[in-house]
């Protein structure tokens, strides 16, 4: 009499489960490594967070995100038409300019200019009335009409405080840090 264990099709099976769980372990053991090791990356000496002069200082995100590799990759936080001190600017148009003068602090903070924006998203409590003002501000700040950002404007029914009828963020692109 043979036993089943030399042979038999349900030896192949139990070593074919075995290797199946091995590798998935593998996998799973891997795959956590490199979330660590892009968490780190994440964390690392590539990227700098800060809160320019100039620029409310919050405590619950960064205003200025740069991502220094072939080039630098620089995302400015959501900015309202609140100057330094805090104060929101009472109408439209001038939270429209302080939210833009906001962004060339931001970009000025880290080498760079208007130039450098690539991505523009806005969003505001009522297109109807403002985007005509809002185009005109945008335009007024990127002189350069053959590199002009992509950019996305939606309509919301309100921002973090209602007062604020405006708030743009602004992704930019520089050359690496030497």
């Amino acid at each position: 009499m043979t036993s089943r264990e030399d042979s038999s099709p349900c030896g192949e099976a139990a070593a074919s489960r075995r290797d199946f769980v091995a590798a998935v372990t593998a996998v799973a053991a891997a795959s956590a490594a490199a979330a660590t090791g892009s968490a780190q990356a994440q964390a690392g000496p590539n990227v700098r967070h800060s809160n320019p002069s100039g620029m409310t200082q919050p405590t619950a995100y960064s205003q200025v995100v740069e991502v220094n590799g072939p080039h630098r990759l620089v995302f400015v936080a959501g900015q309202t038409g609140v100057d330094a001190t805090g104060k929101a600017a009472p109408e439209f148009r001038a939270q429209a300019v302080q939210a833009f003068e906001n962004i060339k602090t931001a970009l000025a903070s880290v080498g760079g200019s208007m130039d450098n924006v690539v991505r523009l998203t806005t969003y505001m409590t009522d297109l109807e009335q403002n985007a005509d003002v809002y185009r005109e501000v945008r335009a007024s700040f990127f002189t350069n009409k053959s590199a002009l950002p992509a950019s996305t404007l939606l309509q919301i029914t309100r921002l973090a405080n209602p007062s604020f009828l405006i708030e743009v963020d602004a992704t930019a692109i520089l050359p690496p840090r030497a």
